[in-house]
């Protein structure tokens, strides 16, 4: 759902870009509640593994394809306020190296596609948490719910922004309809890879999943009759293996090499929901072309590399360098500083 240059005009991409830029900020301000030493670099590598994975385009109907928009996976590993800033890095880092959304809508697609998925689906997944029974699968459920409403929820914030300041003149109903219709179907294969990457983590880890603090049942004693909470009993200082993070952050990044190295070599060519709705409609008249259309990456290729696997392997590879590199260098730089004694896990929750 990258939106490229030429489809909002100036005015109201100008508006998108203030308030991207004041979501940011806000952003960096609330991460510090979120972050600390140990888990800023876990959101550089969030942010390196959405990249990877928003390179797998995957098939969603005839001639359309869709990708991961990362807003709810971010959201419930690493926080809100961190999730608005892994998206707008991913975002910035695709604008300026690939060529990939545009530079003038820059604003627009971190309202879209970092704002408006990180509000809808950390919103209902915490309301479902709420409610739910508290455990492992219940939490990947709401993760479930949360990814697959955020989907076309984006595509109503894109419909509405291009209501106000679209440059073409293209019935908006027709538009909202084939928008929320493939992003609904879009947003299905967001579910799943959320799910199964939440649940992945919350079986190893469940101390680095933001959304699973504090999710824990617990433990029942019946006492004359009636079943009531045992009393809490002194937490043990765990050993050094259990908080040390380089293990999961070493998996993980190799799993976002070889997703963008390799696996995307197999993702599908056909146009994005987006892209598609833009052609079938007439909205990509007035495209206009990337400001970094030159770059040596553009098109996730590498210049001058003539063999396709090639070329794609080492720009994926490069990206999720990149990205985790910048993004941990920005989390860094965002956390909050502990006090002595103060423990290494936060757990704030807010939206």
């Amino acid at each position: 759902m990258h939106v490229p240059d030429g489809f909002i005009n100036a005015p109201v991409s100008a508006v998108a870009g203030v308030v991207a830029a004041g979501a940011v900020a806000v952003g960096l301000r609330g991460a510090r509640r979120e972050l600390d030493e140990r888990t800023a670099p876990l959101a550089g590598l969030v942010a390196a593994f959405i990249f990877a994975v928003q390179m797998l385009n995957f098939p969603v109907a005839a001639g359309t394809s869709g990708h991961l928009l990362g807003g709810a996976l971010a959201a419930i590993l690493v926080g809100p306020y961190t999730g608005v800033l892994c998206i707008a890095v991913v975002l910035l880092m695709q604008g300026i190296l690939f060529a990939d959304g545009g530079l003038t809508a820059l604003g627009v697609n971190i309202t879209v596609m970092g704002v408006v998925t990180v509000v809808v689906a950390y919103g209902l997944f915490r309301g479902l948490t709420r409610v739910l029974p508290r455990g492992r699968r219940s939490t990947t459920a709401a993760a479930f719910v949360a990814a697959l409403v955020s989907v076309p929820a984006a595509a109503v914030a894109f419909t509405l922004i291009y209501a106000i300041g679209g440059t073409t003149d293209v019935p908006i109903g027709k538009v909202l309809t084939a928008m929320v219709g493939v992003h609904v179907l879009i947003g299905i294969g967001e579910a799943a890879i959320t799910a199964l990457t939440v649940g992945a983590v919350i079986a190893v880890r469940p101390d680095l999943v933001h959304g699973a603090r504090g999710l824990a049942a617990p433990l029942k004693l019946r006492v004359d009759g009636e079943l009531v909470d045992a009393p809490a009993a002194a937490p043990e200082p765990a050993p050094a293996a259990a908080r040390s993070t380089r293990k999961v952050w070493a998996t993980g990044l190799a799993a976002a090499l070889v997703l963008a190295g390799f696996v995307s070599f197999y993702a599908s060519a056909d146009p994005d929901g987006l892209e598609k709705v833009a052609a079938d409609k007439g909205i990509d008249e007035k495209v206009q072309e990337h400001g970094a259309a030159d770059s040596p990456l553009a098109d996730y290729g590498v210049k001058d590399v003539g063999n396709a696997r090639l070329s794609g392997g080492l720009a994926g590879v490069i990206g999720v360098g990149v990205t985790v590199a910048v993004g941990s260098g920005v989390f860094w730089a965002a956390r909050g500083r502990r006090t002595p004694g103060e423990p290494a896990t936060r757990t704030t929750e807010s939206v």
